[in-house]
């Protein structure tokens, strides 16, 4: 509702207003000169111009529209702060709403919080529930079932989790967020140290590598996040580059580009706009294909 000035302010035009268009209505058919009829030459043998007031019935049509009005602006907001006599509100309503809805589905939500997350999983309207809740929340960046896109979200469908694919660190995932951050470390390395720490990274999928010569540059500079075997560190979000599985691509380019401008991701904290049960019915859809 606006403060008293401006709702006082509102309040006096709306009452003049209506005002007006009384004395508008009222003049038209019954003032003084209502009844007369001020006629142009003829044209053509019976084209003319003339005064002539609008049909009666559009006066009553007008009153009655005029009467419904200030019978709203009685019962409802209209009137500035004036709530009406009827005390309604947008909010009031919603709140309204939000009570039925917790008194028809506290017990059903409450059963789904106690319940496990296999349960979940194996109960199919939950399933449909917690797809909706991604298709809403999370397709935008992850895709519509979840497998990434555009070199730059996460597939959600694989086993290879940054920030670890539990229950309890996919939960936290979606309530707190997540910060990613890999520094660029093309000017310490320089261009031939970026060529070989980008080959040895590439190739630790495949072989040992303790002869390359990236070897020395990757335990200088990478292995503290990374590992000494390249098999990450989900606490401090440092992917696994020992497997086959790449967001930014496995390519000696791709790789050479995130170590020297290094990457950065944010994945945005879904507490508060999600509820508990919410997220924990997403934990479960998206933690299906781990069981």
């Amino acid at each position: 509702m606006p403060g008293d000035f401006w709702g006082g302010w509102i309040a006096v035009v709306t009452v003049l207003s209506l005002i007006g268009i009384c004395w508008l209505t009222w003049s038209v058919y019954f003032g003084k000169d209502s009844k007369l009829e001020h006629h142009s030459p003829i044209w053509d043998g019976n084209l003319q111009e003339g005064s002539h007031p609008a049909p009666i019935w559009w006066f009553w049509l007008i009153l009655a529209l005029l009467v419904f009005t200030a019978g709203y602006l009685m019962l409802y907001p209209g009137l500035g702060s004036f709530k009406g006599t009827m005390q309604w509100s947008q909010g009031g309503r919603l709140d309204k709403s939000f009570e039925r809805y917790h008194e028809e589905f506290s017990g059903k939500r409450e059963a789904l919080l106690a319940a496990s997350y296999a349960d979940l999983r194996g109960n199919p309207d939950a399933m449909r529930a917690a797809e909706s809740l991604f298709s809403r929340n999370c397709a935008g960046c992850h895709g519509p079932e979840g497998h990434g896109q555009a070199s730059l979200f996460p597939n959600l469908r694989d086993d290879a989790w940054q920030w670890g694919g539990s229950e309890d660190e996919v939960t936290t995932t979606i309530r707190l967020g997540r910060t990613a951050a890999m520094p660029p470390w093309g000017v310490a390395l320089g261009h031939e140290g970026v060529v070989d720490v980008a080959d040895y990274v590439q190739s630790m999928a495949r072989i040992a590598g303790d002869t390359h010569p990236g070897k020395l540059k990757y335990q200088q500079f990478c292995v503290a996040c990374h590992g000494v075997n390249g098999e990450g560190n989900a606490l401090l979000g440092a992917p696994n580059l020992a497997d086959n599985d790449w967001l930014y691509g496995n390519s000696i380019s791709a790789i050479s580009t995130s170590v020297v401008d290094g990457r950065s991701g944010v994945m945005p904290a879904f507490e508060g706009r999600l509820d508990e049960l919410q997220i924990k019915l997403l934990t479960a859809w998206l933690t299906r294909d781990a069981e």
